[in-house]
């Protein structure tokens, strides 16, 4: 398939083709990119992440997070940072430099909750504990997954009549934010048997780069 794709512009669209099926297909190795923000000590702090939604049109790339976690004050303190994809299937890998904008309030962050709290992922935005902090000491893990899986129902979604007093906040309150990377530049690769072949992308200009 890879042959096909000898335009620029056909390797741009296509991109951007993966990149929007990565959000609906759980197995498409896009799906979870690694995230690198730089940290307030100076150095990199590197993560999975799930990718949530795709903009091609204005170019904007979106996750979501917990308001506490480290990615929401480091983008803050340095919005440029750094989202990296790997796919077997097609040997590309994509180096994406993006400005970071966070989101914890307004309708486009009401909507996306709605959604999302119909979901078992719903309790990794209502926690008292905040991300990566210690978990308090409980002669194991059941007590913990017992109370996170009272918050939900049958179908997944949150139980409004089940109280949660010391795993989550009262119900209908959460961390829920939205991160969106505005995208600056694209390094694509590409492996091949016959040679590789890399470029820079930015907004729609094309510069070949040596591999």
């Amino acid at each position: 398939m890879n042959t096909i794709l000898q335009t620029p512009e056909d390797i741009r669209q296509h991109i951007w083709k993966e990149l929007g099926r990565a959000t609906h297909d759980r197995h498409h190795a896009w799906r979870t990119p690694v995230l690198a923000t730089a940290t307030d000590e100076g150095g990199v702090n590197a993560r999975t992440v799930v990718l949530r939604r795709v903009d091609a049109f204005d170019q904007v790339l979106e996750i979501y997070t917990d308001h506490r976690s480290s990615k929401v004050a480091e983008l803050t303190a340095q919005p440029l940072a750094c989202l990296v994809f790997w796919s077997p299937r097609l040997h590309w890998q994509l180096r994406v430099r993006a400005e970071w904008s966070v989101h914890a309030t307004g309708a486009d962050v009401a909507s996306r909750w709605q959604a999302v709290r119909q979901t078992r992922s719903a309790g990794d935005y209502m926690s008292n504990i905040s991300p990566g902090a210690p978990l308090p000491q409980r002669g194991g893990d059941t007590k913990f997954k017992t109370k996170f899986n009272a918050v939900l129902d049958s179908e997944g979604g949150i139980n409004a009549d089940v109280e949660v007093d010391s795993f989550s906040r009262n119900i209908g309150e959460n961390f829920f934010t939205i991160l969106q990377a505005h995208v600056v530049e694209i390094d694509w690769l590409e492996l091949g048997r016959e040679g590789h072949r890399r470029a820079k992308l930015i907004s729609n200009k094309w510069q070949w780069l040596n591999p």
